[in-house]
């Protein structure tokens, strides 16, 4: 299985914002530029009326360069925006002084109050510029009157409600992208954690078929691998498939929520690669409930075997845990080998029998049998017919382990009875 790398997705917000960061250093030289054009057009300035306008022009972009362009981002003292926005102002008022068309550039005021002021100040500041707007916007300065001064105002007043409005806009989406690159910056974090879990499965399967190649269990080894396929392989793709629907959505609860499944599933598939170490589910099992798997079990043990071999099951049948259904399908796979290696039977039954909350499997034959005294505290005290390649001890460890009993009964020409009782723990819940 190859290691699978999930990246956090670009969203194409990271380049817009550098892109509108450098196209916010160029505005305001453009805007110096621009009015020179209708300014000459419309008002006929004498040469050395353009040549003050032009060192006005260029003293403002200066002043405006040694800020945006010399000391980028929020200054380091918060005296140096009030005295940056300070002298602006003092631009801004001989630039609309000299002509209307300047309010173009007064503009920028808007922006740099909110960039390099805080507080109240902003406002001020706002408020300030607004009212050079509004003295452009009644055609430039003139001696003031008391219309005129409510001309101002009232304009003044219109363009900072409209500047406020946008300005409050631009808080939220401000919040709403420092929200988006926390959110960014946690799926990020899910990745490495997620990388980290999948270099640790990926360590866990070497593992595995390092212990199955020491054991020399080719056929185990081969369930090994279909065990790891089916669990973590499936796990990783809905893993994948979280992440990449986070890719494609903008909501945030909702991609919290694929957020939080793909950790879960990755908890959860290396849970289930811890558990298949000593947990593989026998074939007979993969796609047939426990009363078919026997009846299979015990058909083909028939065939090869030549006894013949009943199967009955009581009671309502219905799905275990899957360490209790394969404890049971081996106990009975190894009692009916014994039975056609030692018993010398012609008939052998096996019946399972499902009760409120216990579950138990019977195997009788009507072979040999053996005596009970070659058995002590139910370990062998030497060789007997129970002996067989997965033995009496083998099986009593594997219904221990579930906190079951296993009982023998026999006696020499009456042939030998196996019951193994245990917890019926119903399918999805822990042992």
């Amino acid at each position: 299985m190859s290691a699978v790398t999930v990246r956090t997705p670009d969203s194409g917000f990271e380049n817009l914002e550098r892109r509108y960061e450098t196209v916010a250093r160029l505005v305001p030289y453009l805007l110096l530029v621009v009015p020179f054009i209708p300014y000459v057009l419309s008002q006929a300035p004498s040469a050395g009326a353009i040549g003050i306008t032009v060192g006005v022009a260029a003293a403002a972009g200066a002043w405006v360069a040694s800020m945006v362009v010399l000391h980028p981002g929020p200054p380091r003292r918060p005296w140096q925006g009030y005295v940056y926005f300070a002298g602006l102002l003092v631009f801004i008022a001989v630039l609309t002084f000299r002509s209307p068309w300047f309010a173009f550039f007064t503009w920028i005021g808007f922006l740099h109050a909110g960039q390099y002021l805080a507080g109240a100040w902003r406002w001020a500041g706002c408020a300030v510029t607004a009212l050079f707007i509004a003295m452009a916007q009644a055609g430039g300065f003139h001696r003031p009157t008391v219309s005129l001064v409510v001309i101002w105002v009232l304009l003044a007043g219109v363009d900072v409600v409209l500047i406020g409005v946008f300005t409050m806009l631009g808080v939220k989406v401000g919040e709403q992208n420092e929200a988006r690159k926390h959110m960014i910056a946690e799926l990020a974090e899910a990745n490495h954690r997620l990388e980290e879990m999948i270099a640790e499965n990926t360590g866990l399967q070497a593992q595995l078929l390092t212990q199955a190649r020491e054991a020399g269990a080719g056929d185990e080894r081969q369930r090994m691998a279909r065990e790891i396929h089916d669990t973590i392989a499936q796990g990783l793709t809905g893993i994948v498939t979280q992440l990449e629907a986070v890719q494609q959505t903008s909501n945030d609860a909702e991609r919290e929520r694929r957020i939080d499944n793909a950790k879960r599933l990755a908890r959860d598939s290396l849970a289930e690669a811890r558990r298949s170490v000593q947990a593989l589910r026998p074939q007979a099992l993969e796609n047939s409930r426990l009363p078919e798997a026997l009846a299979d079990e015990v058909a083909r043990w028939s065939v090869t075997s030549g006894v013949t071999g009943d199967v009955e099951t009581t009671g309502q049948a219905r799905a275990l845990h899957p360490e209790v259904e394969v404890t049971l399908l081996r106990v009975a796979q190894e009692a009916l080998a014994n039975v056609a290696k030692h018993a010398g039977a012609s008939r052998a039954g096996v019946t399972l029998s499902y009760m409120e909350d216990v579950v138990s499997l019977d195997v009788r034959d009507d072979g040999a049998g053996f005596a009970m005294a070659e058995c002590s505290n139910g370990h062998l005290t030497g060789e007997s017919p129970a002996a067989g390649g997965f033995g009496l001890i083998a099986m009593r460890q594997r219904v221990s382990r579930l906190a079951g009993q296993l009982e023998i009964e026999s006696e020499p020409g009456a042939g030998t009875a196996v019951s193994a009782s245990l917890p019926a723990i119903p399918l999805g819940e822990s042992k």
